[in-house]
């Protein structure tokens, strides 16, 4: 592998590395024997109960209270993300990995990249109004973006509108970037949108980096540290059904506690995406287990604890079947351009907005996707996302590859 930056922010434990390095993460023994044979059971048509799912659902357990679930596992803050990438970017720099001037790093979905490059003491290039500028204007418009060095695009998919006119401006962008000629500055750039360019200028070649996916001891530290400033002494998580622990993480003074594969199953689920992976850690804790334990355990160190339902049995949002193809365009419109209001979802699709909104309102009531009343925009949910993406990738559509 080429060498790559460390770092000790957690999202980052496996630092930059080229997207075709990208592996998903390795699902545990126990949980691939268990999928496959409820295939099996499945195929078969029998009516049988495994052994560990011998309890009822979870889902009408306790949930946190939102003041415990905002200590337990709070929304991350992106600036010492921010700070990271720079510190892993200047890493590649250092060791030759990285020559150009300009760094565009790809990222999945609600990895938080875009909002950590927000924080960085760059200038920020927003897109213009209209995305649909003509394209004598396009060159003129970046040469006034990019006078001077040390700015950042955020998210590059806010650019480009997939429409006959509305690819114009990162064209221009790329390139620029592919000789080299755009400055020094970084573009985030999310995977889906990556993904179509990379098949639309099939030669292209602009030297991308992108964080390594999370691995399930990456999410133990990470959700470690996340409770760490409201808790003090850390968060003590066992699962409901076994009791075996989730955090803290595994270590030489604690070797008698028996830890769960619940972290290296989430990993796996979450396809090494933080973003996802913490939505489905705070639908997952519960206030108190299923039953009381059984066995002896040692007693948690910390003076805070919560449990965690098991992956499976978390009802997670689904996308509702449909018969029309109307379904499947809007989710895919919405990955490719980090969300959309109406208007630029009927460029995109081509679909009457009246069939937009009676679309729009089901995946809405299904949770898949929300509607932002600060950007106006529809967007795909992290809860939502491993359905959405399954969905698409069986009817055909492009996904990325992450």
């Amino acid at each position: 592998m080429t060498e790559q930056a460390e770092s000790k922010h957690p999202c980052l434990a496996g630092g930059l590395i080229h997207p075709d390095q990208w592996q998903l993460p390795e699902t545990s023994v126990r949980k691939t024997l268990r999928a496959g044979i409820r295939d099996i059971l499945l195929q078969l048509k029998a009516d049988f109960s495994m052994a560990d799912q011998a309890y009822q659902s979870l889902d009408d357990l306790p949930s946190l209270s939102s003041a415990r679930l905002q200590r337990y596992a709070p929304l991350p803050d992106f600036a010492p993300l921010g700070s990271a990438l720079l510190s892993a970017l200047d890493e590649l720099r250092q060791s030759g990995a990285h020559t150009r001037k300009a760094c565009f790093l790809v990222s999945q979905p609600f990895s938080g990249l875009p909002e950590a490059l927000e924080t960085l003491d760059l200038r920020v290039i927003s897109p213009p109004a209209n995305l649909l500028m003509a394209d004598a204007d396009i060159a003129a418009w970046w040469d006034e973006q990019l006078m001077t060095d040390d700015w950042v695009i955020p998210e590059l998919a806010d650019f480009w509108l997939r429409h006959r006119s509305g690819l114009g401006l990162i064209r221009e962008l790329m390139a620029r970037l592919a000789v080299d000629q755009a400055g020094n500055g970084v573009v985030g750039c999310s995977s889906w949108c990556w993904q179509f360019w990379c098949q639309y200028l099939p030669d292209l070649y602009v030297a991308p980096w992108m964080p390594a996916p999370l691995t399930g001891e990456c999410l133990v530290d990470w959700f470690g540290q996340l409770a760490m400033p409201d808790t003090g002494q850390g968060l003590t998580a066992r699962m409901t059904n076994d009791g075996r622990f989730v955090l803290p993480a595994p270590s030489e003074s604690r070797e008698s506690r028996k830890h769960s594969l619940f972290p290296k199953d989430l990993a796996t689920l979450a396809r090494g995406n933080p973003g996802v992976a913490l939505a489905v850690w705070r639908r997952a804790l519960r206030a108190k287990p299923e039953e009381s334990e059984s066995g002896d355990v040692d007693a948690p160190d910390a003076t805070e604890h919560c449990w965690v339902a098991p992956l499976d049995r978390l009802s997670l949002p689904k996308v509702p079947p449909s018969t029309t193809v109307s379904t499947g365009h809007v989710l895919h419109s919405l990955l490719l351009h980090n969300g959309l209001d109406l208007e630029r979802l009927a460029q995109v699709t081509g679909l009457p907005e009246q069939e937009l909104q009676i679309t729009l309102g089901r995946l809405q009531r299904a949770d898949v996707i929300a509607f932002s009343r600060d950007s106006h925009r529809y967007r795909v949910q992290p809860l939502g996302y491993p359905d959405v993406r399954r969905y698409l990738q069986a009817r055909g559509y492009p996904v990325d590859r992450f």
